[in-house]
């Protein structure tokens, strides 16, 4: 009888953070390239539709880098972040501090990590301020919930409305770093920081730009 063994390679499906506005303008910003660079390629004359391959060579793999792909990945053992260039896998035990200052970002071992699929707006954070502003001051205004019954209500449906008053990056940046102190111990979660660099978007992306400058150069 043979027993299966456990592996320890992490399961990062649990919950994924990404910008859905990223992903929508990577959406649109690759079906303008394919729509430019397929008509230099299919009308083109001379050295313009291999310019177009050179160009869709280069510019595809930066807009995946830069929209698409970005994502943070958590489950009870670690977080990887999947940045344009770099993917950061940090075991719990490893991660010092998530925040959110003008952008989201991880402290671990020494070194800061920008979490690109988690973009800071101050005018959401300003917007979220002032809700809560808002409800404080309802607040202070019935703390007993005494008064109109009807005023009453219309507060409640307020305060309920303004639910959460936390920018969605700081809403996030709180959850990994709930997720930090609560699994650090875990013996799971041990380990150090790995950085791998993207070779798959750096090296067609590099390829595409030297030949669109030897294209250009010999035209």
């Amino acid at each position: 009888m043979s027993s299966q063994q456990p592996t320890d390679e992490p399961v990062y499906a649990d919950r994924v953070y990404r910008s859905s506005m990223g992903f929508v303008s990577g959406v649109l910003l690759l079906a303008l390239t394919v729509w430019l660079c397929g008509d230099a390629v299919l009308r083109g004359s001379g050295n313009t539709p291999w310019i177009g391959l050179a160009v869709a060579l280069c510019v595809v793999p930066l807009i995946v880098a830069f929209t698409l792909r970005p994502a943070v990945f958590a489950n009870e053992d670690r977080m990887r972040v999947r940045n344009p260039f770099r993917i950061i896998e940090l075991p719990w035990a490893a991660v010092d501090a998530v925040r959110a200052g003008y952008s989201a970002e991880v402290l671990a071992e020494g070194s800061k990590y920008q979490l690109w699929s988690v973009p800071v707006s101050l005018r959401e954070r300003k917007k979220a301020n002032r809700q809560q502003m808002r409800r404080n001051a309802i607040d202070r205004r019935d703390p007993g919930g005494s008064g109109d019954p009807t005023a009453r209500g219309r507060a409640s449906a307020s305060a309920a409305a303004t639910e959460p008053m936390r920018a969605n990056a700081d809403r996030i940046v709180d959850e990994l770093q709930g997720l930090a102190e609560l699994n650090a111990a875990r013996p799971a979660a041990q380990g150090s920081v790995r950085v791998r660099w993207s070779y798959e978007i750096i090296a067609p992306a590099l390829i595409g730009a030297l030949l669109l400058i030897v294209l250009i150069a010999t035209r």
